[in-house]
């Protein structure tokens, strides 16, 4: 048939080519043949099934249920401390979680914003059901995605390498190369009190089988836990007697593409337990799966239940408990920082004992879900198998907690799952480069005990790594993978040369002593005896770029973007600490050019622990720099194998 169109008439060869392509990929699905296979559609699986789809593969997206895509089981909310630096980072090399938070939040705030630009993070709360809706839309409206409602229970591989698929119902699907996104549904139970089932989530079956066919390819799994709370009836809230939560009026944005849409904002509220619902719970350890020992994976330390919160810190007379709406087409809403597993008769007391919800009534109860993961000290920094190539894996399956962990992760095992099957170099993120390479980098380093939840204080260079700075730190990547395209890339540019301009021209400007420049500063509490350049006035704790534009008239006429203002904010005041943090990466830099060769054997290596002879062949570190990482692994270790490794002159390349 190919042939016959290709020589049908040389005027549409090129038509006849592109008819004889889709044929072949038309052919190619229903022979269940498929270049990447995708399991689960959570925010993991929805950005690396599009990263792939994008840049050309023909993907198999499969998912428990296709009415759930990039769901949001827990709070509908994206953003926070250091997770809003991961959602820049993700739309800076080209995936999609800032441009639907964007279309579909609720509420925009900029937390920490009277402190460093280290710690200032956007945070949205979203619209659950049109989250949903908007991704789902992204992911059938790509052409090269195949979306399928099935539980893929068994993975296929030949010569240590992948090579199919099996799902529920026995069908066989041909691929090469699979990314596991899992979620909470791999062999997952969910307690609400001395209770449970198989469920990943409220509402949904578990995924069993694949478990066992990850042990058989020789990859351990472990359990972890997590939870959440319940969801009550907004029509039942007296929000009287709460405090309100505002948005920001001056709206902030996760992606940096143009023409993001202006929504209606609406409030959050403030509630706190009281001794009458500490009292409930203490009365009820007993009926708590936690407690009695039924639950055996670790919850998240830095989200803890209600119950470990009462016990662990007995002193603290309240807690914050935070309102949170779920959309507007819902009554459904989210209480925050109350998540539990104790009966739901005892949910229902322990809520009613909360001012504003004294008749409250629970449309859905809280639970926790105990699941399995694959812990990530067997994969590498692309996020493949050590064991078996072409096996990826994203999420929560790799030991994290969080949406945009999880989005992060999906984004970069979906792009080396690409990488792979073309052929082409891993993506490999240094810590350096952005909270992503932090994050993989402790995944795959470090032994974790617990849901690992990215945090401001996880980076040792977190003043380089804001959420202001995502475009200019990784755009070109994602440029050169091809997900960012060359309009987007244009506007990057122009951006990074307005900065460099009006940083440049601010070194030029001076301000004069005059009494009407200082009645201006005395409202910022600010006075000036000299004349005194506008770049160094900026320095000064109290001066914004909006003060120079009140000081300017030159300035405010130029009308610079917020954007790009800000950025040159923290740029001026922050120098001196930007620079010294730029050192201490030229530094550390010095021990990633020491490459530590893949056949080496730690055993034979004289003076070092058997402990640590252990860790560095499970983990297989890359470089020195990577190897100091590694948990346990001391300085005089790092020496000896430096050593070693300038004897067998394997060393800075």
């Amino acid at each position: 048939m190919c042939e016959n169109l290709l020589n049908f008439n040389k005027k549409t060869k090129n038509g006849a080519a592109k008819i004889c392509l889709l044929y072949n990929i038309r052919m190619d699905y229903l022979k269940n043949k498929f270049d990447i296979i995708v399991v689960g559609a959570g925010h993991a699986g929805c950005e690396a099934a599009l990263s792939c789809a994008r840049l050309g593969m023909k993907v198999l997206l499969c998912t428990l249920n296709v009415d759930n895509i990039a769901l949001q089981p827990c709070n509908p909310a994206v953003g926070g401390p250091a997770k809003s630096t991961l959602v820049r980072e993700i739309d800076a090399l080209g995936g999609v979680m800032g441009e639907v938070t964007d279309a579909t939040y609720l509420q925009m705030k900029v937390l920490n914003s009277s402190k460093g630009p280290a710690v200032r993070a956007l945070r949205a709360q979203s619209d659950k059901a049109e989250y949903t809706r908007f991704m789902r839309n992204l992911i059938e409206s790509n052409e090269n995605i195949y979306l399928k409602q099935c539980c893929i229970t068994e993975l296929k591989a030949d010569n240590g390498r992948i090579v199919g698929a099996v799902d529920e119902f026995g069908i066989e699907y041909t691929t090469k190369a699979v990314v596991l996104t899992t979620g909470t549904s791999l062999e997952g139970r969910i307690f609400v009190g001395l209770r449970s089932y198989r469920a990943g989530r409220l509402g949904e079956k578990a995924a069993i089988g694949l478990s066992d066919s990850l042990h058989k390819l020789g990859i351990e799994t472990k359990k972890l836990k997590t939870g959440t709370p319940a969801r009550v009836d907004k029509r039942t809230i007296d929000y009287s007697k709460m405090t309100i939560q505002p948005g920001d009026e001056e709206l902030s944005f996760f992606s940096f593409k143009p023409n993001r849409p202006i929504r209606r904002t609406y409030p959050c509220y403030l509630t706190r337990t009281t001794e009458e619902t500490h009292e409930i719970i203490r009365a009820n350890l007993d009926k708590s799966p936690m407690f009695q020992g039924l639950i055996h994976g670790v919850g998240p330390r830095y989200c803890p239940s209600i119950e470990d919160k009462i016990v662990r810190f007995a002193s603290n007379p309240s807690h914050h408990i935070f309102i949170e709406p779920e959309g507007l087409g819902t009554y459904e809403t989210y209480i925050q920082g109350f998540s539990t597993s104790l009966p739901a008769d005892v949910q229902v007391r322990m809520i009613r004992s909360l001012p504003g919800l004294e008749n409250a009534h629970i449309i859905k109860p809280a639970y926790a879900v105990e699941y399995d993961y694959v812990p990530a000290v067997q994969t590498t920094h692309s996020l493949m198998s050590k064991k078996i190539k072409g096996l990826f894996f994203g999420g929560q399956i790799n030991g994290t907690s969080g949406y945009e962990e999880a989005a992060a992760q999906g984004l970069i095992a979906g792009i080396n799952a690409y990488n792979y099957v073309n052929g082409s170099d891993m993506l490999e993120l240094q810590r350096s480069s952005s909270y992503t390479g932090t994050l993989i980098d402790d995944l795959v380093t470090k032994d974790i005990q617990d849901p690992y939840r990215m945090l401001t204080s996880r980076s040792e260079y977190r003043l380089l790594l804001r959420q202001d700075n995502a475009d200019e730190r990784l755009t070109a990547i994602g440029h050169k993978i091809g997900l960012i395209d060359d309009a987007q890339f244009e506007r990057f540019n122009n951006k990074q040369k307005l900065i460099n301009v009006e940083k440049e021209r601010l070194e030029g400007v001076k301000i004069s002593p005059t009494e009407e420049v200082n009645e201006i500063l005395a409202k910022y509490e600010e006075h000036i005896d000299r004349g005194i350049r506008a770049a160094e006035l900026l320095k000064r704790p109290n001066i914004t770029y909006k003060v120079l534009q009140e000081l300017d008239a030159h300035t405010k006429e130029l009308n610079i973007p917020r954007e790009v203002y800000e950025q040159i904010e923290v740029i001026v005041k922050y120098d001196g600490y930007i620079k010294r943090q730029e050192e201490q990466v030229d530094q550390a830099g010095k021990l990633e050019k020491f490459k530590i060769p893949e056949n080496i054997d730690y055993s034979k290596i004289e003076h070092i622990s058997s402990e640590t002879k252990e860790k560095l062949a499970k983990i297989q570190p890359k470089t020195l720099a990577q190897a100091a990482r590694i948990g346990g692994v001391k300085p005089a270790d790092i020496s000896i194998l430096m050593v070693m490794l300038d004897r067998n002159t394997i060393a800075k390349k």
